[in-house]
């Protein structure tokens, strides 16, 4: 009887929620070719065509998506068995700090794979904005924090650079507005360099709203009562990347910085190392 292999299959899992093998190969923090052996390995083993490489990224074929749903309950089951039984020894509190424009898509999945392996450690999210945790994190109030910075300070490692974007409401027109209506938190990392290039650009603009909620900021771009920035890829469903050529200024771009404290060292290293792959295969 032929058995399917953990390994592959977690492989598997990551290429085709990533859409790429090599976005899935830094999720996995393994080499391209290997990630390629490995799904080579699979399909020969069950004689069939999981993925679709004809296009410029890879899709499921019909059988590689019946094989993903059990896939996934496989590998569920081999690392809820691994943690009860192995790791019941981690036990305690982490807090991790993270600006709530980038918690999406990475955190959820992140969070999500801590509670598999690490079940007996909880992770305590806090949202807030770069400077907020930065001032939380050097006083010890938090374990970890994500940040989004244009540097990166001492003791602070680089995930990612990821393009800032102009964001507007579903086929708004706002951003054609003059004076230029923008919308941003008080606290908002983005907004003092990007009203400085706004004046470069010759632009005039006037704040729509000044406000410390992000919710309120969606809100009002989303009825395209303004436009704001935020990271790519980052957006929330309801609102979209404006494509405007050279009407607005270009907003260069912005690093995703991790920190990480001194104390609880193994559940902290273990964070980092999930947080690192997830936001590598995002970038």
């Amino acid at each position: 009887m032929r058995n399917l292999d953990i390994t592959t299959l977690r492989s598997f899992m990551a290429v085709a929620n990533a859409g790429g093998v090599t976005r899935a190969a830094g999720f996995l923090n393994l080499t391209q070719s290997a990630v390629s052996m490995q799904l080579k390995r699979l399909e020969e083993t069950l004689n069939l065509q999981l993925l679709d490489r004809s296009g410029r990224g890879v899709t499921l074929t019909p059988a590689g998506a019946q094989l993903l749903t059990y896939a996934q309950r496989i590998v569920d089951l081999n690392d809820e068995a691994y943690a009860k039984l192995t790791d019941q020894n981690w036990e305690g509190d982490i807090v991790l700090g993270v600006p709530e424009d980038i918690v999406y898509p990475v955190i959820p999945q992140v969070l999500h794979r801590m509670g598999r392996t690490h079940p007996r450690v909880r992770v305590q999210l806090i949202t807030s904005f770069t400077k907020t945790l930065k001032e939380s994190f050097s006083k010890g109030e938090v374990d970890v924090i994500l940040t989004t910075e244009t540097g990166v300070e001492r003791g602070g490692e680089t995930l990612a650079e990821v393009p800032l974007r102009w964001i507007g409401a579903p086929d708004g027109q706002m951003w054609k507005a003059r004076p230029l209506r923008v919308a941003f938190c008080r606290r908002c990392v983005f907004r003092e360099d990007t009203l400085k290039r706004l004046d470069e650009a010759g632009i005039d603009w006037e704040l729509a709203v000044d406000s410390d909620s992000d919710v309120t900021i969606d809100a009002t771009v989303s009825a395209d009562l303004a436009i704001t920035t935020k990271l790519e890829g980052h957006a929330p469903p309801h609102l979209e990347q404006i494509e405007n050529g050279n009407a607005l200024p270009d907003l260069g771009t912005q690093q995703i910085n991790l920190y990480t404290g001194s104390g609880k060292t193994q559940m902290v290293d273990t964070l980092s190392s999930y947080l690192r792959q997830g936001m590598t295969a995002v970038a």
